[in-house]
């Protein structure tokens, strides 16, 4: 921690003075030491800490590069609040380590129950059927799929029939299902076996179909998580094969969408043209996060006090369509057209800095409880909860997880598949 202080206050100072690289190659530089410092001592590749530390910080030095001319100086508060959202997660996983004693240590074997074999089965046919019937009503409903509409860059953001879609995107879960499903060994009826693989097939031509790259992803690292977090290991090539699928079908999503080069060129505004677009399109959609985290300091009148972090509350329940006002609040980012946020914006929105730092330490608090059962789950779905929990620690430059209804629906998903399974077990 010392040292990442050490940088992260060298970091602040080189932005100030304009040297933007060196700012920018200091905090990644410390986000990789922060991640390899928790691998050393745990050799878990998905220790939580180590995830988010990596992430979070490394996600903030690509976005001190400066690269786009949409990026301007952040504010003394924002690089406050960016530095509490790793120091409170960072000491409240580290307290409670010496407290309670160290977690996430390897364990070597996996037992399989044959058990899990059926209920892993039956949730995967219930939540595919389900998935794939809210589809087709929505393009039904719509008149519309959206991967054949051209000329439509936002098609999938029309794509939604209130409290349907999320049955739709419930899809995302079924590939770490069938990763848990063939880790418990598999049906001995290879029927059984090629149903599985179609139902995870069709599962992720739905996310294709939706024209949505990160419901896609969503689905692809969260099954690749499972797998790890279950097994403690992973062959390179293993993740070679995945990204030589993805890398196309994203490329092909892309174009689905009619975000051709120009048009990507012209929103992301990047100072070097001639920068090839495979590597702009992803620099935005990490560095702006930050960007439009510090348009809200720099613009926010008041603080909602904890509206904006219940919004699943208010979705879930259907209050927001009684009570209006309850999520009547404007979103504040630096282009219409990029609106990512942070995994701390709306804990800004509700409470300012100390709402991030609060949040923070709760997340690290639940990370280190999380941490300190995977080494000992013997229902296999725990293992999911611990894949989802990670992928939202990489993914914290992105989005608001945990204040959107999504995040709640697919652990709430996630939850009924482990009684399904203990249930079975039992």
């Amino acid at each position: 921690m010392v040292v990442y202080c050490i940088c992260y206050v060298a970091a602040y100072v080189m932005g100030r003075l304009g040297q933007n690289i060196v700012s920018g190659l200091l905090l990644i530089g410390a986000a990789a030491y922060l991640y390899r410092y928790d691998y050393r001592r745990t050799r878990s590749l998905l220790h939580l800490r180590g995830l988010f530390s990596a992430f979070w910080v490394g996600g903030q030095g690509i976005a001190c590069l400066k690269l786009s001319r949409l990026q301007t100086d952040w504010s003394l508060r924002t690089w406050v609040c960016f530095f509490l959202a790793l120091v409170c997660f960072w000491a409240v996983f580290e307290v409670l380590s010496r407290l309670c004693g160290e977690n996430d240590l390897p364990v070597k074997t996996r037992e399989r129950r044959w058990a899990f074999v059926r209920p892993l089965y039956y949730c995967i046919l219930a939540i595919s059927a389900v998935s794939l019937a809210a589809f087709i009503f929505e393009a039904a409903w719509l008149g519309f799929v959206p991967l054949f509409l051209r000329g439509v860059p936002h098609a999938y953001s029309e794509f939604h029939v209130t409290g349907v879609h999320y049955l739709t995107v419930s899809c995302v879960l079924v590939p770490s299902l069938a990763v848990l499903y063939f880790l418990q060994g598999g049906s001995k009826l290879c029927r059984r076996n090629y149903i599985v693989i179609a139902a995870t097939a069709v599962c992720l031509l739905i996310p294709l179909l939706c024209v949505s790259r990160f419901q896609l992803i969503f689905a692809a690292v969260t099954a690749l998580f499972t797998y790890i977090a279950y097994t403690r290991r992973v062959r390179f090539t293993t993740v070679m094969g995945i990204a030589a699928v993805l890398i196309p079908l994203y490329v092909l999503l892309t174009v689905a969408r009619s975000h051709n080069v120009e048009y990507l060129n012209g929103i992301f505004e990047m100072k070097y043209e001639s920068m090839p677009i495979f590597i702009s399109q992803p620099y935005i959609y990490i560095a702006n996060n930050y960007e439009n985290f510090n348009c809200l300091v720099e613009a926010l009148p008041s603080h909602t006090y904890g509206l904006r972090m219940l919004f699943p509350v208010w979705a879930l329940t259907g209050l927001k369509f009684l009570f209006p006002y309850l999520v009547s609040f404007p979103i504040y980012v630096d282009k219409a057209e990029l609106t990512t946020l942070t995994l701390f914006y709306d804990a800004y929105y509700d409470f300012g800095v100390a709402g991030v730092a609060l949040f923070s330490a709760a997340l690290g608090a639940a990370a280190y409880w999380l941490s300190g059962r995977v080494a000992r789950f013997k229902n296999p779905v725990g293992y999911l909860f611990y894949a989802q929990f990670g992928v939202y620690m990489v993914l914290s430059f992105f989005t608001t997880w945990f204040s959107n209804p999504t995040t709640w629906f697919y652990l709430a998903v996630t939850a009924l598949a482990g009684l399904c399974c203990y249930w079975a077990g039992k």
